[in-house]
Protein backbone atom coordinates (compact mmCIF):
# COMPACT_ATOMS: atom_id res chain seq x y z
CA UNK A 1 0.00 0.00 0.00
CA UNK A 2 1.35 3.15 -1.19
CA UNK A 3 2.07 5.75 2.27
CA UNK A 4 0.21 8.33 2.15
CA UNK A 5 -2.29 10.29 4.42
CA UNK A 6 -5.74 9.01 2.84
CA UNK A 7 -6.45 5.71 1.59
CA UNK A 8 -7.84 6.05 -2.07
CA UNK A 9 -10.73 3.47 -2.63
CA UNK A 10 -13.16 2.07 -5.35
CA UNK A 11 -16.34 0.18 -4.42
CA UNK A 12 -17.23 -2.58 -6.55
CA UNK A 13 -21.36 -3.96 -5.63
CA UNK A 14 -23.34 -4.59 -8.57
CA UNK A 15 -26.89 -3.63 -5.79
CA UNK A 16 -27.35 0.28 -5.67
CA UNK A 17 -28.75 0.09 -1.71
CA UNK A 18 -25.42 -1.63 -0.79
CA UNK A 19 -23.47 1.19 -3.07
CA UNK A 20 -25.28 3.99 -1.18
CA UNK A 21 -24.00 2.64 2.10
CA UNK A 22 -20.86 2.41 1.46
CA UNK A 23 -20.50 6.01 -0.08
CA UNK A 24 -21.95 6.58 3.38
CA UNK A 25 -19.95 5.15 5.35
CA UNK A 26 -16.68 6.20 3.10
CA UNK A 27 -18.03 10.09 3.37
CA UNK A 28 -18.09 10.07 7.06
CA UNK A 29 -14.67 8.36 7.53
CA UNK A 30 -11.77 10.89 6.61
CA UNK A 31 -9.32 8.85 6.28
CA UNK A 32 -10.79 7.22 2.84
CA UNK A 33 -10.63 8.80 -0.89
CA UNK A 34 -13.30 7.04 -2.71
CA UNK A 35 -12.04 7.54 -6.51
CA UNK A 36 -14.94 5.56 -8.24
CA UNK A 37 -17.89 3.38 -7.88
CA UNK A 38 -18.03 0.11 -10.49
CA UNK A 39 -21.33 -1.87 -10.62
CA UNK A 40 -19.34 -4.88 -12.07
CA UNK A 41 -16.24 -6.26 -11.80
CA UNK A 42 -15.46 -5.25 -15.88
CA UNK A 43 -15.82 -1.85 -14.73
CA UNK A 44 -13.12 -2.29 -12.06
CA UNK A 45 -11.05 -3.75 -14.09
CA UNK A 46 -10.88 -1.24 -16.53
CA UNK A 47 -10.73 1.64 -13.93
CA UNK A 48 -7.64 -0.11 -12.34
CA UNK A 49 -5.69 -0.62 -15.67
CA UNK A 50 -5.89 3.31 -15.61
CA UNK A 51 -5.62 4.00 -11.68
CA UNK A 52 -2.79 1.73 -10.65
CA UNK A 53 -2.44 3.92 -7.10
CA UNK A 54 -6.11 2.15 -5.51
CA UNK A 55 -5.08 1.19 -2.11
CA UNK A 56 -8.15 -0.84 -1.26
CA UNK A 57 -11.67 -2.51 -2.63
CA UNK A 58 -14.95 -2.49 -0.94
CA UNK A 59 -15.70 -5.32 -3.27
CA UNK A 60 -19.08 -7.35 -3.31
CA UNK A 61 -18.28 -11.50 -3.55
CA UNK A 62 -21.75 -12.26 -4.76
CA UNK A 63 -22.16 -10.87 -8.59
CA UNK A 64 -23.77 -11.56 -11.70
CA UNK A 65 -20.88 -12.75 -14.38
CA UNK A 66 -18.03 -12.73 -12.15
CA UNK A 67 -17.60 -13.15 -8.55
CA UNK A 68 -16.07 -10.64 -6.60
CA UNK A 69 -13.67 -14.04 -5.77
CA UNK A 70 -12.31 -14.48 -8.40
CA UNK A 71 -12.00 -11.22 -10.07
CA UNK A 72 -10.02 -10.23 -7.32
CA UNK A 73 -7.68 -13.62 -7.88
CA UNK A 74 -7.17 -12.49 -11.68
CA UNK A 75 -5.52 -9.14 -10.48
CA UNK A 76 -2.04 -9.15 -10.67
CA UNK A 77 -1.20 -6.78 -8.45
CA UNK A 78 -4.31 -6.21 -6.44
CA UNK A 79 -5.20 -3.63 -3.78
CA UNK A 80 -5.73 -4.52 -0.40
CA UNK A 81 -9.78 -5.89 -0.11
CA UNK A 82 -12.18 -5.85 2.13
CA UNK A 83 -14.49 -8.50 1.08
CA UNK A 84 -18.63 -7.33 1.59
CA UNK A 85 -22.08 -9.71 0.35
CA UNK A 86 -25.10 -11.06 2.31
CA UNK A 87 -23.75 -14.69 2.26
CA UNK A 88 -21.84 -16.06 5.33
CA UNK A 89 -20.68 -18.92 3.67
CA UNK A 90 -18.39 -16.80 1.60
CA UNK A 91 -16.12 -15.44 4.11
CA UNK A 92 -13.48 -18.28 4.96
CA UNK A 93 -13.00 -17.91 0.82
CA UNK A 94 -12.33 -14.69 1.84
CA UNK A 95 -9.35 -15.08 4.39
CA UNK A 96 -7.98 -17.50 1.29
CA UNK A 97 -6.68 -14.22 -0.81
CA UNK A 98 -5.32 -12.64 2.64
CA UNK A 99 -8.82 -10.62 2.76
CA UNK A 100 -8.35 -7.68 5.07
CA UNK A 101 -11.82 -8.12 6.34
CA UNK A 102 -14.79 -9.75 5.25
CA UNK A 103 -18.27 -7.43 5.87
CA UNK A 104 -21.82 -9.26 6.47
CA UNK A 105 -24.46 -7.16 4.76
CA UNK A 106 -26.51 -5.65 6.44
CA UNK A 107 -23.19 -3.69 7.60
CA UNK A 108 -23.04 -1.44 10.66
CA UNK A 109 -21.17 1.81 10.47
CA UNK A 110 -19.10 0.48 13.67
CA UNK A 111 -18.24 -2.56 12.28
CA UNK A 112 -16.73 -0.97 9.24
CA UNK A 113 -14.64 1.33 11.13
CA UNK A 114 -13.06 -1.95 12.43
CA UNK A 115 -12.17 -3.10 9.40
CA UNK A 116 -10.66 0.40 8.31
CA UNK A 117 -8.71 0.01 11.52
CA UNK A 118 -7.28 -3.59 10.33
CA UNK A 119 -6.22 -1.61 7.27
CA UNK A 120 -5.00 1.26 9.06
CA UNK A 121 -2.37 -0.86 11.22
CA UNK A 122 -1.50 -2.88 7.95
CA UNK A 123 -0.14 0.32 6.15
CA UNK A 124 1.66 1.07 9.34
CA UNK A 125 3.48 -2.65 9.20
CA UNK A 126 5.85 -1.92 6.90
CA UNK A 127 8.67 -4.25 5.41
CA UNK A 128 11.18 -2.72 6.93
CA UNK A 129 9.45 -3.98 10.42
CA UNK A 130 11.82 -6.92 11.49
CA UNK A 131 13.15 -8.40 14.47
CA UNK A 132 16.74 -10.07 15.36
CA UNK A 133 16.79 -13.90 16.46
CA UNK A 134 19.39 -15.89 17.84
CA UNK A 135 20.20 -19.32 16.96
CA UNK A 136 23.31 -20.85 18.22
CA UNK A 137 25.41 -18.11 17.80
CA UNK A 138 24.29 -17.17 14.60
CA UNK A 139 21.55 -13.95 14.52
CA UNK A 140 18.97 -13.67 11.72
CA UNK A 141 17.26 -10.93 10.59
CA UNK A 142 13.45 -11.76 10.33
CA UNK A 143 10.85 -9.05 8.72
CA UNK A 144 7.55 -9.91 10.58
CA UNK A 145 5.99 -9.91 7.10
CA UNK A 146 7.83 -12.92 6.86
CA UNK A 147 7.00 -15.22 9.42
CA UNK A 148 4.50 -17.94 8.54
CA UNK A 149 3.79 -19.00 12.33
CA UNK A 150 5.52 -19.16 15.54
CA UNK A 151 5.54 -22.66 17.29
CA UNK A 152 6.56 -23.66 21.02
CA UNK A 153 9.25 -25.28 22.02
CA UNK A 154 9.87 -25.87 26.06
CA UNK A 155 12.35 -22.89 26.80
CA UNK A 156 12.87 -22.07 23.01
CA UNK A 157 10.01 -21.21 20.23
CA UNK A 158 10.25 -22.63 16.45
CA UNK A 159 9.91 -19.30 13.78
CA UNK A 160 8.67 -20.72 10.67
CA UNK A 161 9.34 -19.01 7.64
CA UNK A 162 8.55 -20.19 4.00
CA UNK A 163 12.67 -20.55 3.49
CA UNK A 164 13.03 -21.62 7.16
CA UNK A 165 12.94 -22.47 10.32
CA UNK A 166 14.71 -21.05 13.30
CA UNK A 167 14.77 -21.97 17.01
CA UNK A 168 15.61 -18.88 19.39
CA UNK A 169 15.65 -19.35 23.09
CA UNK A 170 12.65 -17.53 24.37
CA UNK A 171 9.32 -18.09 26.24
CA UNK A 172 6.17 -18.47 24.27
CA UNK A 173 4.33 -15.86 26.04
CA UNK A 174 7.47 -13.39 26.36
CA UNK A 175 7.90 -13.89 22.32
CA UNK A 176 4.19 -13.48 21.36
CA UNK A 177 4.54 -9.83 23.19
CA UNK A 178 6.90 -8.39 20.84
CA UNK A 179 4.80 -9.32 17.59
CA UNK A 180 2.62 -6.92 16.13
CA UNK A 181 -1.34 -6.96 15.64
CA UNK A 182 -1.89 -9.53 12.73
CA UNK A 183 -0.40 -12.85 15.26
CA UNK A 184 -2.96 -14.47 16.67
CA UNK A 185 -2.28 -17.33 18.98
CA UNK A 186 -4.43 -20.53 17.83
CA UNK A 187 -3.30 -23.32 20.28
CA UNK A 188 -1.67 -23.16 23.30
CA UNK A 189 1.97 -24.21 21.15
CA UNK A 190 1.04 -22.38 18.17
CA UNK A 191 0.45 -18.84 16.83
CA UNK A 192 -0.13 -17.85 13.38
CA UNK A 193 0.93 -14.59 11.20
CA UNK A 194 -2.93 -13.70 9.75
CA UNK A 195 -2.03 -12.41 6.86
CA UNK A 196 -0.45 -15.62 5.49
CA UNK A 197 -3.40 -18.04 6.23
CA UNK A 198 -4.83 -19.97 3.30
CA UNK A 199 -7.48 -21.88 5.12
CA UNK A 200 -9.68 -22.63 7.47
CA UNK A 201 -10.77 -26.51 7.89
CA UNK A 202 -12.61 -27.94 11.26
CA UNK A 203 -9.97 -27.29 13.74
CA UNK A 204 -7.50 -27.04 11.53
CA UNK A 205 -5.67 -23.67 9.92
CA UNK A 206 -3.63 -23.99 6.46
CA UNK A 207 -0.61 -21.80 5.81
CA UNK A 208 1.25 -22.83 2.20
CA UNK A 209 1.95 -26.57 2.77
CA UNK A 210 1.73 -26.65 6.79
CA UNK A 211 -1.33 -27.62 8.79
CA UNK A 212 -1.65 -26.25 12.29
CA UNK A 213 -4.10 -27.32 14.87
CA UNK A 214 -6.65 -24.61 16.27
CA UNK A 215 -6.86 -25.23 20.47
CA UNK A 216 -10.25 -26.35 21.72
CA UNK A 217 -10.02 -23.61 24.14
CA UNK A 218 -9.02 -20.79 21.43
CA UNK A 219 -11.74 -21.58 18.66
CA UNK A 220 -14.06 -19.43 19.65
CA UNK A 221 -11.66 -16.55 19.75
CA UNK A 222 -10.19 -17.35 16.31
CA UNK A 223 -14.16 -17.33 14.62
CA UNK A 224 -14.45 -13.98 16.50
CA UNK A 225 -11.74 -12.73 14.73
CA UNK A 226 -12.12 -14.10 11.50
CA UNK A 227 -15.57 -12.73 11.52
CA UNK A 228 -17.41 -16.03 11.60
CA UNK A 229 -19.29 -17.98 13.87
CA UNK A 230 -19.35 -21.24 15.50
CA UNK A 231 -22.23 -23.69 14.51
CA UNK A 232 -22.06 -26.40 16.77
Amino acid sequence: MKNKTRISCIIVDDEPSSQRVLKYFIDETTVLDLKATCSNTAEAFKFLQLNSTIDLLFLDINMPKQTGLDFYKSLKNPPEVIFTTAYSQYAVDGFEVNAIDYLLKPIAYERFLMAINKVIKKKMTTDNDFLILKENKVLHKVFYTDIQYIEAFGDYVKVHTREKTIVTHSTFSKFMSSLPDNFLRIHKSFCINLNKMNRLSGNQITIDTHTIPIGQTYKDSVLKVLNLHHEN
